[in-house]
């Protein structure tokens, strides 16, 4: 089990400390992230078929501790999203990821999934992101009902919801996905998925404007290579007009290009992985003479500009069959170039993760001392798209920031 991968840690950082710190996750999944047993549960409700209907059979057959390629990390979400086309199973799937989140120490969680991948003749996107808030504001006000949280003695939970375009989408996708590439069967394939990000993004900001959703942010999915950020800019365009933020995956699977036209073309304030943006062999356009000096200067930028990238170690580990252990990931380049960096999950099932586990993996394999750890999860407070006014939020970091130095005081006896 996950927990288990981090028993112990290390004798300086031990495993209790780093469950009792307050922590985000500024990038996690829905769809990625259900309990297998909901997730069996609702295939049965919903007769869809599974490989298996047992915890260790799905672990064994689709849910892996490593995966082959890009293409067997993504099977287990065709069951996933398979199961969540209802606003029951919605909501009920992120009531589970909040306390899931809760009961490891996680106090602000951002959670991301695309919509249309929802939306059919029952249920448009608006209703899909109401049902996932229902959800979630459920277990915000479970959480927050305690004691400790009226006095002031420990942060609230806190959430908010970022909606995902997807890069390139087939027939097969969602009832949505395959209705718009039939309406436009005769359109340049690029110009239908500009189109579907923008008609999200039209109703992300109508959800968030009047329906008063805690929509903190726009985010860009899916397949990198072949599919540029750039298709997407009118989208972005309009989120970035209507004051939403953005995040944009980028770097994962592709080179440092994916991640310029991340921050140029669509205005990212923060980078999904960006695990290739100071690698100048993952350079392939051939216009770049000088890939050395391009990164060089792309990393100087997004490090200047404060533009943070979310990690997600053991995803990029597992959808990265070269990369053979962490040793090899790109954060220790990216903290040493003094880049923004907070740690994520990612898909919490699929790679059978926590906040705390991939946090006690930087630890252990990538050098992280007790100031770092505090630098980054304290970060992670200060770079998330929060939903209230930017004054609340100043009065939310510092309450983290001193519940966190009390946790260290509890371990330690003094503070980092």
């Amino acid at each position: 089990m996950a927990s288990e991968v981090t028993s112990g840690v290390t004798d300086a950082l031990p495993e209790a400390f780093l469950r009792d710190l307050p922590k985000t996750d500024l990038h996690v999944h829905l769809d990625g992230s259900v309990r297998i047993s909901t997730l069996i549960d609702l295939a049965r409700e919903y007769h869809v078929e599974l490989p298996s209907y047992t915890e260790d059979g799905l672990r064994t057959l689709v849910f892996k501790d490593r995966y082959a390629n890009l293409a067997e990390y993504l099977r287990g979400f065709g069951y996933t999203v398979g199961v969540m086309q209802s606003e029951v199973a919605l909501e009920r799937t992120a009531y589970e990821l909040a306390i899931d989140n809760q009961a490891e120490g996680v106090r602000y969680l951002e959670v991301r999934f695309a919509p249309q991948l929802h939306v059919h003749k029952h249920m448009n996107a608006v209703m899909v992101m109401r049902a996932v808030n229902r959800g979630l504001k459920r277990a915000r006000d479970e959480f927050n009902a305690r004691p400790t949280i009226a006095t002031g003695t420990e942060p609230a939970f806190e959430y908010g919801i970022i909606v995902c375009a997807m890069r390139m989408f087939r027939e097969g996708f969602s009832e949505y996905f395959t209705n718009l590439l039939q309406a436009h069967r005769y359109a340049p394939m690029k110009e239908v998925y500009r189109l579907a990000s923008l008609e999200l993004a039209r109703a992300a900001v109508i959800a968030r404007d009047e329906y008063e959703l805690p929509i903190v942010g726009f985010d860009l999915a899916g397949e990198e290579a072949g599919y540029p950020a750039n298709d997407h800019a009118v989208a972005f365009s309009h989120a970035h007009r209507n004051f939403m933020k953005k995040t944009v995956h980028a770097g994962e699977a592709y080179g440092p290009e994916s991640i310029f036209q991340a921050i140029t073309d669509l205005h990212a304030d923060r980078i999904g992985h960006g695990t290739y943006l100071l690698d100048a062999s993952a350079i392939k356009d051939a216009d770049i003479a000088d890939p050395e000096q391009y990164v060089r200067r792309l990393g100087e930028y997004i490090a200047d500009r404060r533009i943070t990238l979310e990690v997600c170690l053991t995803s990029n580990l597992q959808t990265n069959p070269h990369m053979s252990d962490l040793s090899e990931h790109s954060f220790k380049l990216l903290r040493a170039a003094r880049l923004s960096t907070t740690i994520c999950t990612d898909n919490r099932t699929v790679s059978n993760t926590t906040v705390s586990r991939e946090l006690a993996l930087a630890v252990k394999h990538l050098g992280l001392n007790r100031h770092d750890l505090k630098s980054i999860i304290i970060y992670g407070f200060k770079r998330s798209f929060f939903p209230g006014s930017y004054q609340r939020k100043r009065v939310y970091v510092r309450q983290v920031i001193d519940y966190y130095e009390s946790i260290e005081r509890k371990y330690f006896g003094d503070v980092a």
